[in-house]
């Protein structure tokens, strides 16, 4: 790659990391940009993730005062997380991904769709409570299993997944978008060794645009605190719904 595409996968990947931490989805501009700057689909594939992963942990940074209390669902869900960032990793390296591009459109979709009617359904099924004194369900941890899954095999939307998922279970748009910053570092975590050790990844292309992308994240995360829940929630859909019809134009 020459300089100015270096600076232009930079450049996006500034952008892509501050998506990730207000909505979700930054890889989907990221990913096609390396791409068109002449990486093959799977050595982009990989070299997106590894891109990624410092921009969430500038996102954790930017949460930092959303986490207050939140230990044990941290450490629980980062578990989830690692076994499905490492299912998902390893599928995408020994698998074709012809069966599961067809699949990432419903789900982004699905997601998208559950984060729209998550008021509706919590004024349906309970009253506001003290959610401290309950368990998550155990269909969230079998959900968050599924979306590290895809996390790890491709990672486009993951935010958007989890975001979705998380917000209709614990009812706190705001708790859960970041924690959707904690599990995505954690996915992307595993992702970055399995592929740092047998992915086909353009280091260069890392060395440039993993900072911007930490950069971006942080800024992000500052941003995300600061959006009322309502506003955020609409965000959040419109992104989900255009990440989705993005995707069935892929197929």
């Amino acid at each position: 790659m020459s300089a100015v595409d270096l600076l232009i996968a930079a450049g996006v990947a500034l952008l892509a990391g501050g998506i990730n931490s207000v909505a979700g989805g930054g890889s989907l501009i990221l990913f096609p940009t390396l791409v068109a700057l002449g990486l093959g689909t799977v050595p982009a594939n990989v070299t997106n993730s590894v891109v990624q992963w410092p921009g969430y942990l500038g996102g954790i940074v930017g949460f930092r005062e959303e986490y207050a209390g939140q230990r044990g669902r941290l450490v629980s869900f980062g578990v989830v997380a690692a076994l499905g960032g490492t299912v998902g990793s390893v599928l995408l390296l020994t698998t074709p991904s012809s069966a599961f591009d067809v699949v990432v459109p419903v789900l982004v979709l699905l997601a998208s769709l559950l984060l729209a009617v998550q008021p509706l359904l919590t004024s349906r099924v309970r009253r506001e409570e003290d959610r401290s004194a309950h368990r998550d369900p155990l269909w969230l941890y079998v959900a968050l299993f599924l979306a590290a899954v895809y996390g790890g095999y491709f990672g486009g939307a993951l935010g958007v997944i989890l975001v979705g998922v998380l917000g209709l279970a614990l009812q706190r748009l705001k708790l859960a978008n970041a924690l959707k910053s904690a599990l995505s570092a954690v996915t992307a975590s595993i992702s970055l060794v399995i592929f740092a050790l047998f992915g086909p990844v353009s280091w260069l292309v890392v060395a440039v645009a993993a900072p911007a992308s930490l950069i971006g994240g942080f800024l992000g995360a500052r941003i995300a605190t600061r959006i009322p829940a309502a506003p955020l929630r609409i965000l959040i859909v419109a992104f989900g719904v255009a990440v989705s019809v993005y995707l069935f134009l892929r197929i």
